[in-house]
């Protein structure tokens, strides 16, 4: 990507389309969100409603309220007469945030061992088929959005709503500049692979081994993904 004088993108996103429908702007908002934690929008990058709605084929007006949900949420901020920035995450920022969520997915996941329903077993399944399919395609945002699903309905089966709404925002926070990285290279694999291994584990009731599994797969997705 390349930047004007102001610190303005210029090139293209890779960014999904959106099909015209009632909640447009969630729609958007949602391909934002998979945009940058997949690093596809970068930090200090400033990006116009205009040349986002052109992208995703709409009008500039759902684009610009996603954009200010997103601001809300402090992912990006707004850039007066221009548009709207990136805000950026240091180091810090990243470790912190996979710190709270190991302290929060790591012992919800191994709870769930031996618990879940047939039929929602089945559906997480098809959610991590569809990992796995991305990854083999190498389709970064498309491997984002399914991971993400997967990861909530999962902890979703604790029952606690909450605990699910702090992930998501925790997620929704990240940055993994190395998954684009990582899928040109044909490396996404492994940790696609990891979403079949750990239903499987709690299916069978295994709960010390989900634990452990859960807990390297997020260490995998610190050290390798948000580069």
């Amino acid at each position: 990507m390349s930047l004007d004088r102001r610190g303005d993108a210029t090139d293209n996103l890779d960014l999904p389309s959106v099909p015209r429908r009632q909640n447009l702007r969630e729609q958007v908002a949602h391909a934002l969100r998979a945009a940058l934690v997949a690093g596809e929008m970068r930090p200090g990058v400033i990006y116009s409603a205009p040349m986002l709605a052109a992208q995703f084929g709409v009008s500039p007006t759902p684009v610009r309220e996603a954009m200010l949900d997103l601001a809300k949420e402090g992912l990006v901020e707004a850039v007066r007469n221009k548009g709207f920035r990136v805000v950026a995450l240091s180091e810090r920022d990243l470790d912190e945030i996979d710190q709270i969520r190991e302290l929060i997915e790591v012992p919800t996941i191994a709870g769930l061992a031996g618990k879940v329903s047939a039929e929602a077993v089945e559906w997480l399944r098809g959610i991590a088929e569809e990992i796995v399919d991305a990854a083999e395609r190498g389709e970064t945002l498309a491997y984002i959005d399914a991971d993400r699903r997967f990861h909530l309905e999962l902890l979703g089966l604790a029952g606690n709503a909450h605990l699910v709404e702090v992930v998501r925002e925790l997620r929704d926070r990240a940055r993994h500049y190395g998954v684009s990285e990582l899928a040109g290279r044909g490396r996404l694999g492994p940790s696609a692979h990891e979403h079949v291994e750990l239903l499987d584990l709690i299916v069978s009731g295994r709960a010390s081994d989900a634990e452990d599994l859960m807990r390297r797969h997020l260490g995998h997705v610190r050290a390798d993904w948000a580069l």
